[in-house]
């Protein structure tokens, strides 16, 4: 290896073993303190386990193609959807409260858990199905992971079908945003009618609010520059968003959750 090959594998290498140990800290908190057995928590430790499979195939990938030259790497997730449910329990605790208890039991704490993963690896599968049926010109990609759409654009045969199901994936990621802005006011408004309702929405929904906007700003940039960018200027730019949204939410969402609330802390 270079000299710079080395940096960035021992960069990598510290980067992995922090966002391990900062998310399976949280995990295995949120599993033997049964104070925690409560729906929010339930749902936040499902975006710390998202956060460890997204490094366990993301890292370990990248610090295998250090030592090579070969530099392929796949990524999925499903960030998104847990974002989206957790929004969904927060509203019905703040603005149904009296109905909260009947509605989030723990019947449909599993089941929503459950639809959140296989929502995101459906829409994952399908896209993959429908890529590997594609016959490929190329293998050079302009981007530093290896995603659907851009293994769609080397294709030589028709991508109509994948392009269709690539708008339905945008439309379904707009809509997750949307309900999930939407909730944010209502959770807002019913907070600050109260008289501690500032002090609460500083410990519960700020750490939701830097997620969402980190985690938003990033994929809405990069969906929308591999779909209608060609300026070569923005393409640094793209590199860092892109990266960012792998590499900063799994680190950065257990660090804030962590501090934030006061029974996780």
């Amino acid at each position: 290896m270079t000299q710079r090959q080395t940096g960035l594998f021992t960069l990598h290498l510290v980067f992995l073993y922090i966002t391990l140990f900062v998310n399976l800290t949280l995990v295995i908190t949120v599993i033997l303190d049964k104070s925690l057995h409560e729906s929010m928590y339930l749902f936040i430790c499902s975006l710390f386990v998202n956060g460890i499979c997204g490094v366990s195939a993301f890292y370990p990938k990248i610090l295998a193609d250090l030592l090579r030259d070969s530099h392929i790497i796949s990524y999925t997730f499903c960030e998104l959807t847990c974002l989206t449910v957790m929004a969904y329990d927060r509203y019905l605790a703040i603005c149904k409260r009296l109905e909260y208890l009947f509605i989030m039991t723990h019947q449909k704490v599993v089941k929503v858990l459950a639809f959140s993963w296989i929502f995101s690896l459906l829409q994952t599968s399908i896209g993959a199905v429908l890529t590997s049926s594609q016959t490929l010109c190329g293998s050079d990609i302009d981007k530093l992971y290896c995603s659907n759409w851009e293994v769609v654009k080397l294709s030589c045969a028709d991508v109509t079908m994948n392009n269709v199901y690539g708008y339905f994936l945008i439309l379904s990621q707009v809509s997750q945003i949307t309900f999930i802005i939407v909730s944010y006011i209502y959770i807002i408004r019913a907070y600050l009618q109260s008289k501690t309702g500032k002090v609460k929405f500083m410990q519960t929904w700020l750490p939701h609010l830097i997620t969402l906007t980190n985690f938003s700003v990033s994929l809405i940039f990069d969906v929308m520059f591999a779909r209608y960018g060609k300026s070569q200027a923005q393409q640094a730019l793209r590199n860092i968003l892109g990266m960012e949204c792998l590499v900063v939410p799994p680190l950065l969402n257990p660090i804030i959750y962590g501090m934030k609330l006061t029974q996780l802390r």
